[in-house]
């Protein structure tokens, strides 16, 4: 129970703590009615810790029963007053009227062999309750110590597969720029056509201002502008073909489509990964004195 305090015996101090115990007038006192206690009798007290949740006074504690323990119940393993062991069964009285009794001086002998027995074994327990917190210490060090280790080999492992699938990234968008860069025509080669409209229109205006002004005594000069528009027409042609190639030309079929059912089964191979696995075993304890279990722990894998 928790909280739990004696009380004071007085009814006027009875929601008070008692902090002493009077075996000749067997009351609970506390501080006050000590002081008074103290004035008119000299009884041996016994101290009461404040928190103390037992307190043996050396009378039977049953309702009602205001005598010595005096018997020992064998079969409660239980002091007894001598209304417990009455024949006479009323009023709480004879509740160990058919039990094994003997009186205390009968089992002093046998208790005191067993408390030495228990001392050796409250002993014996300590050391194997503080063998087996110490082991389970460090199992609990040895499985931070892989779970660190494992979550640091998934990473890696992880890392590695999306550098990869950066790296054929990477690699197929390198792949489409060299094949449309070497199969398909080029942005700059566009910009070459659009000129030729002009290069045109600036020919004709050429030959038309050549044909008015046409002079005998100029002949070197309207043939070097002849030749060069020639050339010019010659040009022309040449890119034109090649325009006209190019426009006339069909898409080819490219295109990045993995099937779908390999894209599929890829992503469900991605989704179940690796898995983690773990295992305990426990070997039965021994019946030997001070020997203790082992844990053993078969470490998961991913």
């Amino acid at each position: 129970m928790d909280n739990f305090h004696l009380k004071c015996s007085s009814k006027i101090h009875q929601e008070v703590n008692a902090i002493c115990y009077c075996q000749e007038c067997r009351l609970y006192m506390c501080e006050k009615c000590q002081q008074i206690h103290l004035e008119l009798y000299n009884h041996k007290k016994i101290s009461i810790n404040e928190n103390q949740k037992e307190f043996f006074t050396g009378f039977c504690k049953e309702p009602n029963h205001i005598n010595n323990l005096e018997f020992f119940c064998k079969t409660h393993n239980k002091l007894c007053c001598l209304a417990c062991v009455s024949k006479i069964n009323k009023k709480e009285y004879g509740q160990h009227k058919d039990c094994d009794i003997c009186i205390i001086e009968d089992i002093k002998e046998e208790k005191k062999l067993k408390f030495r027995e228990n001392i050796k074994e409250l002993e014996n327990l300590s050391n194997t309750v503080n063998l087996s917190i110490n082991q389970l210490k460090n199992i609990f060090e040895e499985l931070n110590k892989k779970k660190e280790e494992m979550k640091l080999q998934i990473q890696k492992i992880f890392t590695k597969l999306r550098n990869e699938l950066n790296n054929r990234e990477d690699g197929l968008l390198a792949k489409i720029d060299m094949k449309f860069d070497n199969v398909f025509i080029k942005e700059k080669d566009i910009k070459i056509y659009e000129k030729l409209p002009k290069q045109i229109a600036k020919s004709l205006e050429e030959i038309k201002s050549i044909d008015k002004e046409w002079d005998i005594e100029k002949l070197n000069y309207f043939l070097n502008c002849c030749s060069n528009i020639e050339k010019s027409i010659c040009n022309i042609k040449e890119q034109n073909e090649s325009l006209q190639k190019n426009s006339n030309s069909k898409i080819l079929n490219i295109d990045y489509s993995p099937k779908e059912n390999e894209l599929n089964q890829f992503l469900e191979k991605i989704k179940s990964f690796g898995d983690i696995y773990y295992e305990y075993e426990f070997e039965n304890c021994s019946n030997k004195e001070n020997e203790q279990p082992e844990y053993i722990l078969n470490e998961g894998k991913v």
